[in-house]
């Protein structure tokens, strides 16, 4: 039998007319709100939801865990724009999608997290496996809802404003089994619309002319809330209207072409030293969309004043010079940026080119043996400029968002808000998804590859060409690297004790690469791209540079 595609997993058109049950209504209402897929673990009160989804065209996709379907339907918010839709059960389903939760919360990504609940009635008592979920996701959701006979409509339209407008972010519905059972007594609701911010007043944008035209050297730095402009290009336009070098966090990475001539890279991950220098010459920093959960102002910006242009007010410590705030809907914001008269400053033309360039040298220390960084640089030599990355967390992700060339916007996919390890892989499965026609990579360390190895089988399942890079080193890196910066003791940190074994034949049916050099890291990618099921290539590097370019 051949594998199932990303266009034909699930089951059949959705029925017209008067939902006959709630589990239907709430189906239709999602189909018809955008959602595509639904990621989750069931159990005996998720199978009317999922009956409802099979015969209304909503596929569900079954993961190894609920931590995974949740980073999944984080990131199938960000690429589609419409809310990701994450399922458990009650009590330990429910604490496990906690951990995926949380990533939205923090990195600001639209989500329905559903846990499938006892009924009614039983709610509130000492029953097996349940537990208070509205308590348990209250502090990580915008909102937390419960699905309740005659409201269900009204909610799921709530639901869907509230986790679309900004900053966006998940919201929690409890459904218990008796309400998704009942009949619908209700038609679908309206479907909110993603609600923009206020406009920002006219005085605070020209006073903030009124301090960029008194900048002899500014500097842009660009943040995460960019990254949900419905126009990156008006990022552009501001950078190149006024000539500015800009630099941008981790997860802004790609807004602008990170090989356009005024990119000065990543700030705040490998070799950190060497950017903090160049941006401490400047004398304003015009901030964009600057969100401080990624790393916040004072760890870098030093004494030089800051223009934050953003949704939200600047949440800094006092050391932090606000120069002004701009605080308003970011699109427009930008583009009445970019209409302003050329700024004059004093950067030679070739600066950022040259900045560039002595930072790239210094994420590339001398190696004899195979080095992370020799493999990320193969990764992206074979990736097409348009595929899309997905990586995890560990010493690998500040290689990572230092070195990596991102040239398109939604194509370099990681958590930095939250921050958590077993993103990369339910990332990259959830990525080719939603762009079944782009070539998507999932590039993890071992430690993370360990936390999520299962989820190979649900990539397995689906029939997914998706290469996933293993770096194996045999430690969690970046933790030793923690531990000799404070001279402490190596321990607790080895992800294998002594020598590697050679790698296995396949893991769950998908064959294994063992790839030692560039030249078979290479062909196992361009091979994987095109196998029509993932293929886990092993590569052993030695992870020794980390203590050059990471925290340095």
């Amino acid at each position: 039998m051949a594998p199932h595609t990303p266009q034909t997993l699930g089951g059949g058109p959705a029925q017209p007319g008067r939902p006959s049950t709630n589990s239907d209504l709430i189906v239709r209402t999602l189909v018809a709100a955008g959602v595509t897929h639904g990621f989750g673990v069931p159990s005996g009160n998720v199978l009317p939801l999922m009956e409802a989804m099979r015969t209304g065209g909503l596929p569900f996709v079954l993961t190894a865990h609920e931590g995974s379907a949740a980073f999944a339907a984080d990131v199938m918010g960000r690429l589609t724009g419409a809310p990701g839709l994450a399922i458990a059960t009650l009590g330990p389903g429910a604490t496990n999608l906690t951990t995926g939760v949380g990533d939205a919360w923090l990195d600001r990504s639209p989500m329905l997290a559903v846990t499938c609940n006892i009924p009614t009635a039983q709610i509130g008592r000492r029953i097996q496996m349940a537990i208070d979920h509205h308590a348990l996701f209250r502090p990580i959701t915008k909102a937390t809802l419960p699905l309740r006979p005659g409201s269900v409509a009204a909610t799921l339209a709530e639901a869907l404003d509230i986790a679309l407008a900004e900053p966006c972010g998940p919201v929690h519905l409890d459904l218990p089994e008796d309400v998704a059972t009942a009949a619908a007594t209700e038609d679908m609701p309206p479907i909110p619309v993603a609600r923009r911010c206020a406009v920002a007043p006219e005085s605070s944008l020209s006073r903030a002319a009124e301090v960029l035209r008194q900048a002899r050297r500014p500097v842009v730095v660009i943040g995460a809330s960019a990254m949900r402009l419905a126009e990156p290009r008006l990022l552009r336009d501001v950078v190149e209207r006024h000539g500015l070098p800009f630099a941008t966090t981790t997860m802004a990475k790609g807004l602008i072409d990170d090989d356009h001539p005024l990119a000065l890279g990543c700030i705040e991950r490998a070799r950190r030293r060497v950017q903090r220098e160049f941006l401490r010459g400047a004398d304003l920093i015009l901030a964009l969309g600057y969100d401080v959960v990624e790393v916040e102002y004072e760890a870098w910006v030093g004494r030089v004043p800051v223009l934050a242009v953003d949704i939200e007010r600047v949440d800094a410590d006092a050391s932090v010079t606000i120069a002004h705030e701009v605080v308003g809907d970011l699109e427009r914001s930008l583009a009445w940026l970019a209409k302003l008269p050329p700024l004059q400053h004093e950067w030679a033309a070739d600066a950022a080119r040259e900045h560039r360039a002595r930072f790239q040298q210094a994420l590339r220390p001398a190696s004899p043996a195979f080095a992370p960084h020799h493999a990320i640089d193969v990764v992206r030599d074979v990736l097409p400029r348009g595929g899309v990355l997905a990586f995890d967390v560990g010493a690998h992700t500040h290689q990572i968002a230092s070195q990596w060339t991102a040239h398109e916007p939604r194509t370099f996919l990681i958590t930095n808000g939250w921050s958590s390890m077993g993103f990369g892989l339910p990332a990259a499965i959830a990525a080719k998804l939603a762009r079944p026609e782009r070539p998507v990579v999932a590039l993890i360390g071992d430690g993370c590859f360990q936390m999520t190895c299962g989820e190979v089988a649900v990539a397995r399942r689906l029939g997914l060409s998706l290469p996933i890079v293993v770096l194996d080193d045999g430690w969690l890196s970046l933790i030793q690297v923690k531990q000799e910066r404070r001279r402490l003791p190596v321990y607790g940190t080895d992800v294998r004790r002594g020598e590697a074994p050679d790698p296995p034949a396949h893991y769950f049916g998908a064959p294994v690469v063992d790839a030692r050099t560039p030249e078979a890291l290479a062909k196992g990618l361009r091979d994987a791209f095109d196998a029509g099921r993932p293929t886990i290539i092993e590569t052993r590097v030695d992870p020794r540079s980390y203590l050059e370019t990471v925290y340095d």
